[in-house]
C-alpha cells in the first residue's frame, strides 16, 4: 500500500518518518547545533549542495525536516520550511518573495501582528503596501497595480470569521503574474488547502491548532520546490529565524490528532453559535456555519468544516465585554487559540490593541467584540461558563 492511497489522519501520524538505525517507533529529537562529517570532502561537498545531508540545525535537522515533510504532505505542497513562530513564517515569506519597489496588497481583516510588521518594517524596505476588503473580489482587481508581486489573505480572518474566496484571488493574482498567500492558521489543512484551490504559498503559526495544547511556539511556509524550497529556505538559511527540534517534535506529536480535534472542536463551536445566536444579550455572532454568515455558502465550497473561533459582539460597549469575559471562572482569558482549553479573548484591547482606532474600525474589531476559540470541554459547561456573564448585561 502506498502512501499516496492513505487518507488525511493516517498521513497525520505517519507521513514523513525517517526511522533512525535505532529503529524507534516515535520520531526522535535530535538537539544538537552542528552535525559531523566522514571527511573534509564530504563537508565540502554538503554546503556546495552537492551532497544531501546535514550541516547545522539553523537549516538543517532531522527533527524539523521530519515535522516539514509531512506539514508539507497535508497541504499537497512540495516543500515546507519551519520557522520560530507565525509571524517568522510571514516575514520570512515576505522577504524571501518580495524586494524593493514591490507592491503587496493585503486583506483589510489580518491579524494585527500582521498589519504591524508590514506597516512598520517592510514599508521601511521599500516594499508598498495597501490593503482591500478579503471578501470583496471586484476591488481586489481594482486595486492591483502593476508592480503588485503578492496578495495576502488569513480566510477565515481573525477575529471575525470572513471569509476569502482563495479560487477566485488566485486567479487575479496570477493574471498580473503575482503571488497569492494564504494563512492557514484558523483551518489547518484538516479543514482546507488553499494550494489546491490555486493558492501559491500557504503559512501558518504552529503554535495554534497544529500543536493544539498550547505548549510551543512555531511556524512554517508551504509551497513548492522553488518558492518555499529555494527562495524561502534561502532566506531562512541566512537569516535564521529557525524552529527548535524540541518543538519540531512537539508539533509532530500535535499534528497526529488534528484531525480529530477539529471535528470535534468545530461541531462544539457551531452548536456555541447557534446558542449565542439565541441570547438577548448577544447582538452578533461571527461564524461561517451560520446560514446568515455573509460567506456562508463560500465556506462550504472551500472548507471542510466551519472552524473552531466563534466571536460576538454583546449589548454595550467595552464594559459589557469585560463583564463577560471576567465573570468566566473555567475559560482561559488568554490571546492563544488552538487550544484543546477553550479561551477567550477582547481583541480590541490584546491581539488588535497596537492598530489604530481607524484600523481596528476599518478591520470591524469594536470594543463589544470578544473571540471564543473553543476546545475540547463539555459544551455545556462551556456554554455556563458564558451565561454567567450574559445573563447580567441589559437585553
Amino acid at each position: 500500500m502506498s502512501s499516496d492511497d492513505w487518507q488525511f489522519d493516517t498521513l497525520a501520524l505517519r507521513a514523513g518518518r525517517v526511522i533512525s538505525p535505532e529503529g524507534e517507533h516515535s520520531e526522535a529529537i535530535f538537539p544538537t547545533s552542528s552535525f559531523v562529517f566522514s571527511s573534509a570532502e564530504e563537508a565540502a561537498a554538503r554546503f556546495a549542495g552537492d551532497e544531501p545531508g546535514n550541516i547545522y540545525s539553523r537549516f538543517t535537522n532531522p527533527t524539523v525536516a521530519a515535522f516539514e515533510r509531512r506539514l508539507a504532505v497535508l497541504e499537497g505542497g512540495e516543500r515546507c520550511v519551519a520557522t520560530a513562530s507565525g509571524m517568522a513564517a510571514i516575514l520570512s515569506t515576505c522577504l524571501g518573495l518580495l524586494k524593493s519597489g514591490d507592491h503587496l496588497l493585503a486583506a483589510t481583516q489580518l491579524f494585527g501582528s500582521t498589519v504591524n510588521l508590514f506597516d512598520k518594517y517592510l514599508t521601511r524596505w521599500g516594499i508598498e503596501v495597501s490593503y482591500v476588503d478579503v471578501t470583496d473580489l471586484a476591488r481586489w482587481q481594482a486595486e492591483i497595480r502593476p508592480n503588485t508581486r503578492m496578495l495576502f489573505i488569513e480566510t477565515p480572518s481573525n477575529p471575525l470569521m470572513e471569509i476569502g474566496d482563495i479560487q477566485g484571488l488566485a486567479e487575479l493574482a496570477h493574471a498580473q503574474d503575482a503571488l497569492l498567500v494564504v494563512d492557514n492558521c484558523f483551518c489547518t489543512p484538516a479543514l482546507q488547502q488553499p494550494l489546491a484551490l490555486g493558492a501559491d504559498v500557504v503559512v501558518h503559526s504552529a503554535t495554534k491548532f497544529l500543536d493544539g495544547q498550547g505548549r510551543c511556539i512555531g511556524g512554517a511556509v508551504v509551497g513548492d520546490s522553488q518558492l518555499v524550497g529555494e527562495e524561502v529556505f534561502g532566506f531562512l538559511r541566512s537569516a535564521g529565524p529557525s524552529m527548535s527540534p524540541f518543538n519540531a517534535w512537539v508539533f509532530l506529536k500535535g499534528i497526529e490528532t488534528l484531525g480529530l480535534r477539529m471535528v470535534a472542536q468545530c461541531t462544539a463551536a457551531e452548536q456555541l453559535a447557534v446558542w449565542l445566536s439565541a441570547h438577548p444579550a448577544v447582538s452578533r455572532v461571527y461564524y461561517p456555519g451560520l446560514a446568515t454568515h455573509p460567506q456562508h455558502e463560500l465556506a462550504k465550497q472551500q472548507q471542510r468544516a466551519f472552524g473552531a473561533i466563534v466571536s460576538f459582539e454583546v449589548v454595550g460597549g467595552r464594559e459589557a465585554a469585560w463583564q463577560v469575559i471576567n465573570s468566566t471562572e473555567m475559560l482561559s482569558i488568554t490571546a492563544n487559540l488552538g487550544d484543546v482549553k477553550t479561551t477567550i479573548t477582547h481583541p480590541a484591547t490584546t491581539t488588535h490593541g497596537r492598530l489604530s482606532d481607524e484600523g481596528r474600525e476599518r478591520a470591524g474589531i469594536h470594543q463589544n467584540l470578544m473571540r471564543v476559540a473553543v476546545g475540547l470541554e463539555d459544551l455545556n459547561d462551556i456554554k455556563a461558563d458564558l451565561q454567567r456573564g450574559l445573563d447580567q448585561l441589559p437585553r
